[in-house]
């Protein structure tokens, strides 16, 4: 294999490597309502179509933000398998995801729902960075799950700790803050 071959390929795995982190740092930032690491894995002028909401990402990103203060106890989304074509600075990446999603209805009343689809988004490379520029939410599967009739401290007691929570509470903060020291 030739240094200009194995430099290609090199770069290619690095970008595939690039790709996946962001969107890690995604799901990261719905599921911990974390704004910096949301707003880091978009183009400041990319678009989203996600469910009811279709339009700019940076509106999406305000949207959701406020729906899930005002109605999300906590969600966690799991990304699964994920095809990368890349095509010079723009990759075409279809990831499969399931999340797990806690909200309050319009009476208050916790329920939880199940999803499972695709994130079709079309990646751009600026610079040496890969983000979003243009993402389309495919659902492929939606399951109510009911009803909470407990709190999670009558459910788990003392046994499951600590909890998830949000940005700045949640362990992995405290660990990525630790890094640094």
């Amino acid at each position: 294999m030739s240094d200009q071959e194995m430099s290609r390929q090199i770069t290619e795995l690095m970008d595939r490597e690039a790709i996946r982190e962001c969107m890690y740092r995604y799901c990261r930032g719905i599921d911990r309502q974390d704004e910096a690491a949301l707003r880091s894995a978009y183009w400041p002028d990319a678009t989203d179509r996600h469910g009811p909401y279709q339009g700019s990402a940076t509106g999406f990103i305000d949207w959701a933000l406020q729906k899930l203060a005002a109605d999300s106890d906590r969600s966690i989304h799991a990304i699964a398998n994920m095809s990368i074509t890349l095509r010079g600075t723009q990759a075409g990446v279809e990831t499969y995801f399931l999340a797990l999603q806690r909200d309050r209805d319009a009476q208050g009343v916790k329920r939880e729902v199940f999803l499972a689809g695709r994130y079709v988004d079309r990646f751009e490379k600026r610079g040496d960075e890969w983000r979003i520029a243009e993402r389309t939410v495919v659902y492929d599967w939606m399951r109510p799950l009911g009803t909470l009739e407990t709190t999670e401290e009558q459910h788990f007691g003392d046994l499951r700790r600590p909890l998830g929570a949000l940005h700045g509470s949640d362990p992995v903060y405290a660990l990525l803050a630790s890094l640094d020291r």
